[in-house]
C-alpha cells in the first residue's frame, strides 16, 4: 500500500498499473482468486477533456482513442476477456457477466458466478461498489449513483450473489465526496422515506439545501443487508483532478472503469 499518495491513503486499497496505466487494487481479506481493479485516468490517449484513459464510448470521445485505451487496459491488466460493458442507466438490473455480448446491455450490476467473466461499471462522481465472497467463489461490481441506491441497486446485486450476506465483503471505489456533492432536499426525503438512519449523512448548507455522503449511504445500505465488513472509500472524485475524471466538475469527462474477475 503506498501511504504517501494522496489517492490512496485512508482508502483501504493499493496502487498498481502497468505499461503506462494506473489503478486502484482493494486491500481486503478476500481469496486471491478475486481480482478487482479501478482505473485513474492516466495512461490512455485520449485528448482533451476526456484526457487521458478514458473507457466510454457515449461521451463524445474519439472512438478510436476509446479503442485504443480499451485496448490498453486489457493488455496492462491482462483481464482474461473483453469486459462485460454496460449501458448504465441508474437502475437496479443485473447482469450475469457472462451473458454479455457484442453490443452493451443495459444494467447497472453485473455478476460473475464462473472464471473469466469480468464484470464491469464505469464512473466518473458516481460510485463503483464490488462485493465478493471472502472464498472467492463469486464477485459483483455496482453502479451506485443516489437514483440506484434509493431504488435498491445494493439489494438486487446481493440478491444476485445468492450467498448469505455474513459470507460478503465489500469495497467502494473512487466516487465524490460529501463536500462536493450538494444535493436538493427531494433527495434526502427519498433516502429517509426508505430508512430515517440515512438523515445523517445529508448535512445542511448555507443555500438550504444538503451536502450527501454517498459512501456513507452505500455503507448504511449494506449493513443493513448484513454486510458488515465494507473497505474503501475516502477518495473524491471532484477534487481529485489528476487522478480521476469528475462529470460534475467538468461537464464533458471521460470515465473510469472498475473491474471484477474470477481468476482461473
Amino acid at each position: 500500500m503506498n501511504a504517501g499518495d494522496p489517492g490512496v491513503r485512508d482508502a483501504a486499497a493499493r496502487t498498481a498499473g502497468a505499461e503506462g496505466l494506473r489503478w486502484l487494487e482493494p486491500a481486503w481479506d478476500v481469496d486471491a482468486r478475486v481480482r478487482v481493479i479501478s482505473t485513474l485516468r492516466s495512461g490512455g490517449v485520449s485528448r482533451g477533456p476526456h484526457a487521458a484513459l478514458n473507457l466510454a464510448r457515449h461521451v463524445g470521445d474519439e472512438g478510436d482513442a476509446v479503442t485504443e485505451n480499451r485496448r490498453r487496459l486489457r493488455a496492462a491488466a491482462r483481464l482474461p476477456a473483453e469486459p462485460a460493458w454496460l449501458e448504465q442507466v441508474h437502475g437496479t438490473r443485473v447482469v450475469d457477466a457472462a451473458t454479455v455480448r457484442g453490443a452493451p446491455t443495459q444494467a447497472d450490476a453485473s455478476v460473475a458466478h464462473e472464471s473469466n467473466a469480468v464484470c464491469t461499471v464505469m464512473t466518473a462522481d458516481c460510485l463503483p461498489v464490488v462485493i465478493a465472497d471472502r472464498g472467492g467463489t463469486r464477485v459483483a461490481v455496482a453502479h451506485a449513483g443516489w437514483r440506484g441506491l434509493v431504488g435498491g441497486v445494493i439489494e438486487a446485486t446481493l440478491g444476485a450473489l445468492q450467498l448469505e450476506p455474513a459470507r460478503l465483503v465489500a469495497w467502494l471505489g473512487p466516487a465524490i465526496s460529501q463536500p462536493a456533492f450538494e444535493v436538493g432536499a427531494e433527495v434526502r426525503e427519498a433516502f429517509i422515506a426508505r430508512n430515517a438512519g440515512f438523515a445523517p449523512a445529508f448535512m445542511p448548507n448555507d443555500r438550504g439545501r444538503y451536502q450527501a455522503d454517498l459512501y456513507e449511504l452505500t455503507r448504511k445500505t449494506l449493513g443493513a443487508q448484513g454486510v458488515v465488513d465494507v473497505r474503501g472509500g475516502g477518495w473524491c472524485t471532484v477534487a481529485q483532478r489528476g487522478l480521476f475524471h469528475s462529470f460534475r466538475r467538468d461537464h464533458r469527462a471521460g470515465r473510469m472503469a472498475t473491474l471484477a474477475w474470477l481468476a482461473d
